[in-house]
C-alpha cells in the first residue's frame, strides 16, 4: 500500500469509493502472536532454586541474558542425563533434572523471544508509526489534535468527516481524529451522526485549546480588507472581536480555518483575510494582522479517537463512556434512563439529543383530541466510568430495560493533561507544531 504523508493531496471521498471496489485489497490483520511465559518465579521452589543446583551464582534475575544463560545450563544439563540414560541402556525418554522427572527442555535458540514490557504499546495515548485520518489540510485544528493524541504520526488530511470515517474502515488509517464539541460553538452534529452510522470504536479524547488569528497575504493592511472566510464555527467564536477591530467585512463561510489560510495563499486574494491558526500562517505564506481573535480565551475543542477495534476498559485510571439509545414511549422514559446512573453515583458529562433519522415522526392517535405528532430523538450520553466496573455494566443493564435500542460507542480514557486558556499556548504553539509534525 502506498504510504500517504501529511504533505499528500487531501483523501477525497470519490478515492475511498474507487479503493472500496472489488478489486480493492483490503490490509490483512496481523498474524495471531504465539508467546510463551518465561518469567523467572522468586520463591524457594522456583527457578531460582533450580539454578542454585546448577552452579548459577544466585538466583536469576531479571534480564533476559539471566534467563537465557539459565535455560542453557538446564538444557546441556538434560542432554548430559540423557547420554548417561542412553550408554545405561535405558528406553525412558524422560529424564530427572534436581530429583524431579521432566520433558526435554527446547534448546534455546529454538525458544521464541518473550515479549518485554517495551512491546506493549499503552493504547492509546501512543502514536509512532500510525497513520492518523482528520478532517482538513494540513494547519488545520484537526491535525494538531491528531499530534496531540498520538506523537510522531503520519497524519493523513480528509476533505470531509465521512471520508475520515471510511479511511479507518477500509485501512487506509489506522485512526481518525475528529471534533465532537466545542466550549463556545457546542456540538458539531455532523459527525454524533457518523458515529452511530459507522461502526468505529471511540478509543479516547483530547482537547485542544483553540487559538485564532486573523490571517492576510503578506503587505495587506487590516483597514482594506473587505471579507473574512473561515470555517463557520471560527466566525461565530471570533465574531465580537471582528466587530471590536473595527473591520467592515462581510463574513463568508468555507469548509475548514486552514482551508481558508490555503485559497487566500492559493488564488493570491489581497483583499480577503483568513481565521486560522499560526501555523496555517507559516505553512502557506500569510502574515498574522490579529493574534488572539476569538471572544473567549477559554476557547476548547474536544476531540475524540476512533478505532476499528475497541480498548479494553480498566479502572486504574479515570475513564469515561459513551452510548447512545433510542425507546418507543417518547421522553417519559428518559427521567427513568438517567436515574440508573444517579442512582448509582454516576456523573454525566453530556446528553445530547438528535432526531431519529430512521423514523424522525411518532404519532399518537386519541379519539376525543386527535392526533398528535411527536419528535422521535436519539440520546447521546457521556458518563464518568469504565465499563470494567460493575456499577457502570448494572447501570447499562438497567438502560436496557427501558430502550429499544442501546449501543456502546466507547469506553476510553479521559483526557486529564493539564489545561491553559488559549492564549497562553500561543508562545509556544510554533514550537510545539515544529516538534510534532517534524517541520525544517
Amino acid at each position: 500500500m502506498q504510504s500517504l504523508s501529511p504533505s499528500s493531496s487531501s483523501i477525497t471521498l470519490k478515492s475511498l469509493i474507487r479503493k472500496s471496489s472489488p478489486n480493492w485489497t483490503h490490509r490483512v490483520s496481523p498474524s495471531r502472536l504465539v508467546t510463551q511465559c518465561a518469567h523467572p518465579f522468586d520463591s524457594a521452589n522456583g527457578y531460582g532454586a533450580i539454578a542454585a543446583n546448577f552452579n548459577v551464582a544466585g538466583s536469576i534475575g531479571d534480564r533476559r541474558a539471566d534467563w537465557q544463560s539459565s535455560c542453557a545450563i538446564l538444557a546441556s544439563k538434560v542432554v548430559s542425563q540423557q547420554e548417561d540414560t542412553e550408554k545405561a541402556g535405558g528406553s525412558d525418554n524422560i529424564t530427572a533434572v534436581n530429583g524431579h522427572r521432566t520433558l526435554d527442555l527446547v534448546q534455546i535458540e529454538k525458544l521464541p523471544k518473550p515479549l518485554a514490557i517495551t512491546d506493549l504499546s499503552p493504547a492509546p495515548m501512543h502514536g509512532s508509526q500510525l497513520r492518523v485520518a482528520y478532517q482538513g489540510v494540513p494547519g488545520a485544528y484537526s491535525e494538531a489534535a491528531a499530534g496531540k493524541a498520538y506523537p510522531n504520526c503520519e497524519a493523513i488530511p480528509c476533505d470531509q468527516f465521512e471520508v475520515a470515517f471510511q479511511s479507518v474502515e477500509l485501512w487506509i488509517a489506522d485512526r481518525a481524529v475528529l471534533p465532537v464539541e466545542n466550549s463556545l460553538g457546542g456540538s458539531i452534529h455532523r459527525n454524533y451522526d457518523l458515529l452511530l452510522r459507522h461502526r468505529l470504536h471511540i478509543v479516547g479524547e483530547v482537547q485542544l485549546p483553540v487559538h485564532h488569528c486573523l490571517l492576510a497575504l503578506p503587505g495587506v493592511r487590516k483597514e482594506y480588507l473587505n471579507r473574512v472566510i473561515s470555517h463557520p464555527q471560527a466566525l461565530s467564536q471570533c465574531e465580537h472581536t471582528l466587530t471590536k477591530l473595527g473591520l467592515n467585512v462581510t463574513r463568508e463561510a468555507v469548509d475548514d480555518t486552514a482551508g481558508a489560510a490555503e485559497f487566500i495563499a492559493a488564488n493570491n486574494i489581497r483583499g480577503t483575510a483568513a481565521i486560522a491558526s499560526a501555523r496555517a500562517a507559516e505553512l502557506y505564506g500569510l502574515d498574522i494582522l490579529a493574534d488572539g481573535v476569538q471572544d473567549d480565551s477559554g476557547n476548547v475543542t474536544r476531540f475524540v479517537m476512533l478505532a476499528r477495534e475497541p480498548i479494553i476498559p480498566r479502572t486504574d485510571r479515570p475513564f469515561k463512556t459513551s452510548i447512545v439509545f433510542a425507546h418507543d414511549k417518547g421522553t417519559s422514559v428518559l427521567f427513568k434512563v438517567l436515574s440508573a446512573f444517579a442512582f448509582r453515583n454516576i456523573s454525566l458529562t453530556k446528553i445530547e439529543s438528535r432526531p431519529h433519522r430512521n423514523r424522525p415522526i411518532r404519532l399518537v392517535d386519541d379519539e376525543n383530541v386527535g392526533t398528535a405528532k411527536h419528535f422521535e430523538y436519539l440520546f447521546y450520553v457521556d458518563f464518568e466510568a469504565s465499563m470494567a466496573e460493575v456499577r457502570a455494566q448494572n447501570a447499562l443493564a438497567e438502560v436496557q430495560e427501558f430502550t429499544s435500542f442501546l449501543r456502546v460507542l466507547g469506553s476510553y480514557p479521559m483526557d486529564m493533561s493539564p489545561w491553559c486558556p488559549s492564549g497562553e499556548i500561543n508562545k509556544s504553539q510554533t514550537t510545539s507544531f515544529r516538534f510534532f509534525f517534524n517541520l525544517k
